[in-house]
């Protein structure tokens, strides 16, 4: 079951994702959210707007460049989150390219679903398997045999 979402666009892709969670608004009531910077404050509004008192918590982390995007990848490797939506601006080097992609590394290391589109969004938050308590993210074996290998 998805309880905690992390949020994050790059400034070209923030109003597709504000629009993003103002449609699917209902299916994230009953999580806890975790945004960098800005997109932290407009997803709050956007929540607020789309639902009025019965928003759920939004967690506003620092701006992608000044670590946000670290924080969240920490938050991954401490299994804290359990879906990230990243729509990112794929026309333009960022300045923090390295974090992006570490979040991308981290997201497929722990087998969390994670989304760069609204296309893929859209399928995850409507599949049964995103509000089925029976279900249980699998971590993939290499971690822990990473953990104890012998250097």
């Amino acid at each position: 079951m998805i309880k905690n979402i992390a949020l994050v666009a790059h400034d070209a892709r923030k109003s597709e994702l504000i629009n993003w969670v103002r449609f699917n608004a209902g299916s994230m009531k009953d999580c806890t959210l975790y945004c960098t910077g800005t997109t932290g404050r407009l997803v709050g509004q956007a929540l607020e707007e789309a639902l009025g008192e019965d928003v759920p918590q939004v967690n506003k982390l620092l701006s992608g460049p000044l670590g946000g995007d670290a924080q969240i990848g920490a938050m991954i490797a401490e299994g804290k989150i359990d879906m990230l939506v990243f729509f990112c601006d794929n026309l333009i080097m960022q300045g923090h390219q390295n974090d992006v992609m570490s979040l991308v590394r981290l997201a497929s290391l722990y087998n969390i679903p994670f989304a760069t589109n609204r296309s893929t969004a859209d399928f995850i938050i409507s599949s049964p398997l995103y509000s089925d308590s029976e279900y249980e993210r699998i971590i993939p074996n290499c971690i822990e045999t990473y953990k104890n290998r012998k250097v």
